[in-house]
């Protein structure tokens, strides 16, 4: 069976964990495509409804400062980080980014891994 990469977006606030959605791909690079993809439409949206929304998004987050919006962006259109990141899911090791929101202590990360092939039953 082909390898299988996952991909997801959670926040944390204080103790309180959540995911907000995730995907199962085929490969790193629609790994990397789904991340930046939500690392966008976070930094834009900042909470409010997103027209271009997909049924595999991850839930928008509401900011409460400009900090992590404008580091989501950064990551997302910065190729030298793009090629990071690429490079570390080439390596077979997890992708990790997290921004945080100072105004209420809120840290959103993006993380991107490969997963094992499905064993037969």
């Amino acid at each position: 069976m082909r390898a299988r990469y996952a991909a997801e977006v959670t926040v944390t606030v204080g103790q309180r964990f959540a995911s907000l959605g995730g995907v199962t791909v085929r490969n790193r690079r629609l790994v990397l495509l789904w991340l930046r993809r939500q690392a966008l439409r976070l930094a834009n949206g900042h909470g409010s409804a997103v027209r271009d929304e997909l049924p595999t998004d991850a839930r928008a987050v509401r900011f409460h400062s400009s900090d992590a919006p404008e580091k989501l962006r950064c990551w997302a259109t910065d190729a030298h980080g793009q090629d990071d990141a690429i490079r570390t899911l080439e390596a077979g090791f997890p992708l990790h980014f997290t921004v945080t929101d100072p105004a209420v202590g809120l840290s959103l990360t993006l993380a991107g891994w490969h997963t094992s092939p499905a064993t037969p039953l």
